[in-house]
């Protein structure tokens, strides 16, 4: 592995610090090496702070050595005054050597502006470092604003015996029959904290009353997201108890509560692209779907999704309701004590 793949392969590692706290700004790394050795680095830490790049350059004790430095960032500096100056700016200011890029920024704003500005003031310019890799990091920013809509990661657990859920009775309809263990329970919760916003159907919120909180890990609360359409389900849930931001989708016209919105769609008519166009216009760059077979299958059907996260448990139901079928490429699977996680990747979404 040649110089600039070890350096940008530590401003990966130190951009996905900012997982679950930039967005919907990318994930992004800094490292500035003079003379082989690294004097400043740092990563974009959390949205509306400061860019990886000026934690990078405020790290450096001797400014004058900057001018002789090659900075490594694996996306484009931006060129715009947005929360903060422009990172491009700040790099001509110190008129330092070189820069290399893994990613150009897909953000109009940017696109290949903050490139321009640091060739124009005659700094040299290296891009497609490790581009793929980085990409790959950052691929929720890339739907985002290449797709006009979330990433989106469809999750759900299933028996040995491949059953997502038991066989339903008036009696027990409330009652939760948990497939996995403790461990997986709270990796999930971890997952939570890493996505902007989290969707369940009627039926799921109705048979689990699932809180959609982290409680058993740290960080972002994502949007809690319900889908409702005759406002059929109880005000007592778990849901709506105010105590997160929520927001129901529904064809019934209603008043909003602190903390609880009501938004009027067409069920009958591209639910999904609704949904996923009102998200894009709040910037939630990332959804998980952790709603019921229907729900889920809506997703798969259309083909749209990027993920999906398939726990299965030690359990056995012998009959009640099928987990979905789904194909993909298969990018991440570990056991953790007897339960079995696998991650497919999606390479036909659209």
């Amino acid at each position: 592995m040649n110089e600039h793949h070890i350096n940008m392969q530590r401003c990966l590692s130190l951009a996905r610090k900012g997982l679950g706290h930039v967005a919907p700004n990318p994930m992004v790394g800094c490292v500035i090496v003079h003379k082989g050795n690294i004097i400043g680095e740092g990563y974009h830490r959390k949205y509306g702070e400061a860019h990886a790049e000026v934690n990078a350059v405020n790290a450096v004790k001797d400014k004058s050595l900057l001018a002789e430095a090659t900075v490594y960032v694996n996306l484009e500096p931006c060129s715009h005054f947005g929360k903060t100056p422009p990172c491009a700016d700040l790099l001509i200011k110190h008129q330092v050597k070189e820069v290399i890029i893994a990613n150009a920024d897909p953000n109009p704003m940017v696109a290949g502006k903050g490139i321009e500005k640091l060739k124009n003031a005659g700094i040299n310019v290296i891009t497609g470092v490790l581009e793929d890799e980085a990409k790959l990091l950052n691929n929720r920013f890339f739907c985002f604003f290449n797709q006009k809509r979330p990433y989106i990661i469809l999750k759900w657990a299933k028996t040995l015996d491949g059953f997502m859920d038991i066989e339903r009775s008036e009696p027990d309809h409330n009652l939760k029959y948990w497939i996995t263990n403790d461990e997986l329970k709270t990796m999930v919760h971890k997952w939570r904290t890493e996505e902007d916003a989290i969707l369940v159907g009627t039926n799921t919120a109705l048979n689990d009353n699932p809180q959609l909180n982290i409680r058993y890990w740290q960080g972002k609360q994502p949007l809690r997201l319900v889908l409702d359409e005759e406002l059929s389900l109880p005000t007592n849930l778990h849901l709506f108890d105010q105590q997160y931001p929520t927001v129901v989708f529904t064809s019934t016209q209603t008043t909003d509560k602190p903390n609880l919105s009501y938004i009027k769609i067409d069920f009958s008519h591209q639910l999904l692209q609704q949904l996923l166009d009102y998200l894009y216009k709040l910037n939630i760059s990332s959804l998980i779907v952790e709603g019921g077979k229907e729900l889920l299958l809506t997703f798969i059907n259309e083909g749209l999704w990027d993920e999906a996260r398939i726990l299965t448990g030690k359990k056995k139901f012998i009959n009640g309701l099928l987990a979905p079928e789904i194909e993909g490429e298969i990018i991440y699977e570990a056991a953790i004590n007897g339960d079995h996680i696998r991650i497919i990747q999606n390479n036909n979404k659209r």
